[in-house]
Formats: C-alpha cells, sequence, structure tokens
C-alpha cells in the first residue's frame, strides 16, 4: 500500500510539474508577445509615455489641453495637491538648488571682471580681488559658500525624492534627468576648485585627475583601457587636463568648462527637469486629505 501510495504521490507531483512547466512556457509565450508588439508599436510603450507626451486628436479639447499642459503657456497647473507642495514634505530643496544656481551665475558672472585663467597673475587676482576690490571678498565668499550649499541642497533634493518615491512611474525619465544634473552639479564645483591656482585647488585637481586614469576603458590604468590603446599621453586624465600635469592647460580648460561649457549643458537639462515636472502632473506627493469644512452635505434626492 505505502508503495502504491508512493507512486500515486510521485505521479502527482510528476503531473503539477507538467502544469507548471506548460505555465511557465505559456507566461513566457505571452511575455515575447507583448514585447513583439511594443517593437511594433514602440509609441506604446511605458519608456516611451515616460520620455513623450502621447499626441491628441486635433479637437477643440486637445487644443486647450495644448496650452494647459504646456510649460511655457501654462506653467502652473490648474490644480495642485495641497499636501505635496507643503515644506514638511518637499523640504523646497529644488526650489533652494535653483535659487543658489541664480546666486552662482550671477557672482560668477562679476568675478569674471576681476580674474584672468593664467598660472602668472591667476592667483594675485584672488589676492586683489579679497583685499583690494570693494566687496571682493563678500563677492567671492558669496560664490564658493553658494557653491557648497548647491552641492548639499541636491543631495537633500534626490535624498527626499528617493525617500518618498517620487522617482516611479511615470517620472522615470526626469529621476534620470536628476541624476545628470546632480552629476552636472559636482562636475561644476570640481571645476571651480582649481581656479585659485592656490594649494588647495592644485592638490585637489591632482588627485582627482588621477583617479580618472583607472577609468574603464577611458583610462591606461583602467579595465580594458591598454588594450584599446590608451596611454597616459591619450587618455581621459590627458584630455582633462590637457597634458601630463596640472599645469596652464589644466586652468584654461577649467575655467571655460566651469563658466561656459557645463553652465550651458545643465541649464539645458534644468529645462528639461522643469518641464517634466509640469508635464508629469506637477509635484508628486501624498494623497489628498479633504478638510471638514470641505466636505459638501450629500445630496437628498
Amino acid at each position: 500500500m505505502a508503495e502504491k501510495n508512493g507512486n500515486g504521490k510521485k505521479g502527482l507531483a510528476a503531473l503539477l510539474d507538467k502544469e507548471q512547466i506548460q505555465a511557465n512556457l505559456q507566461a513566457l509565450k505571452d511575455r515575447f508577445k507583448e514585447d513583439s508588439q511594443a517593437l511594433k508599436q514602440p509609441t506604446k510603450t511605458d519608456l516611451y509615455k515616460s520620455i513623450y507626451r502621447v499626441k491628441h486628436d486635433e479637437t477643440p479639447r486637445s487644443r486647450a489641453l495644448g496650452v494647459l499642459t504646456n510649460v511655457f503657456l501654462h506653467l502652473h497647473p490648474a490644480k495642485i495637491n495641497r499636501d505635496a507642495v507643503a515644506y514638511n514634505y518637499t523640504w523646497g530643496m529644488g526650489g533652494i538648488t535653483f535659487y543658489l544656481f541664480i546666486v552662482l551665475t550671477f557672482t560668477g558672472a562679476l568675478l569674471m571682471f576681476y580674474y584672468h585663467p593664467s598660472k602668472v597673475v591667476a592667483f594675485r587676482d584672488v589676492l586683489y580681488l579679497e583685499h583690494d576690490v570693494p566687496f571682493g571678498k563678500l563677492l567671492r565668499n558669496m560664490h564658493r559658500w553658494g557653491a557648497h550649499l548647491m552641492v548639499i541642497t541636491v543631495w537633500l533634493h534626490m535624498f527626499r525624492v528617493f525617500l518618498t518615491g517620487s522617482y516611479k512611474k511615470p517620472r522615470e525619465f526626469n529621476w534620470v534627468v536628476g541624476v545628470i544634473l546632480l552629476v552636472l552639479t559636482l562636475l561644476l564645483s570640481f571645476t571651480g576648485y582649481l581656479l585659485p591656482d592656490d594649494q588647495l585647488g592644485f592638490w585637489a585637481v591632482t588627485v582627482g585627475t588621477s583617479m580618472a586614469r583607472a577609468t574603464p576603458l577611458l583610462g591606461h590604468e583602467g579595465p580594458f583601457g591598454p588594450q584599446l590603446g590608451m596611454t597616459q599621453f591619450n587618455d581621459v586624465r590627458f584630455a582633462l587636463l590637457g597634458g601630463s600635469i596640472v599645469d596652464s592647460n589644466a586652468l584654461l580648460r577649467s575655467y571655460i568648462w566651469h563658466c561656459i561649457g557645463i553652465p550651458i549643458i545643465a541649464s539645458t537639462f534644468m529645462v528639461v527637469h522643469f518641464w517634466r515636472v509640469r508635464k508629469d502632473g506637477g509635484i508628486s506627493g501624498p494623497s489628498p486629505v479633504v478638510l471638514e469644512s470641505e466636505i459638501k452635505p450629500e445630496r437628498k434626492i
């Protein structure tokens, strides 16, 4: 009897395994069919919809939607979640970061009037600015401390977005844009470090660019770098410094990247970032709370 029961259990287990295998195969077939349909109609995928908005039909309503959903024609949404814009929820870090960027742009433009990106006079210009230019020390400190604060507020903004799950659908694309803006902010801080041409900036850039030698594929000490023909005279560190040491070429390249290149790129991504916040339905927030005074009495039929 025990043997029969054992055979019966084995047969049942085999039948269940067979059904499970068939179910898995059917799930794979369905998944393959969905992927095939996505390849035929890429505009219907969630990835496409997270980047681009779906085109509306040409109707009066769609034209109205075109205005209401345009970030320039209609900057603020018609309705917002009261709790989503509360400072105890957002911390206001996105707005503070943008404000600091404006302050840094203004003070940086004023600093450019007194600075020459040359090894001969760069440090001398900083001393002249601090000791001889009226309010020069205040101007430089506003720029320097504003830069440190911007790095801190960007990190706090990303931390808040992560904690509140604001990177989830449909805001995946904007999360990626935010990560790029974080990297650009760090690069702005790093390139500005060398401009005073003091010992602190010199050794910080020396150490920082030395780490670039170990970059995969692009550094001559990194993985697969030597196999791709990278040497200390053509790798990413050489491109960043304009040579093999931190000298006048490195100072000039840092100045151009800090004052022209990275700000233009960052401004472009900021426009995209703000646009996506508006297009994705505003700031994400908790479920709206209805106050007792807002509850309408039930209508009797």
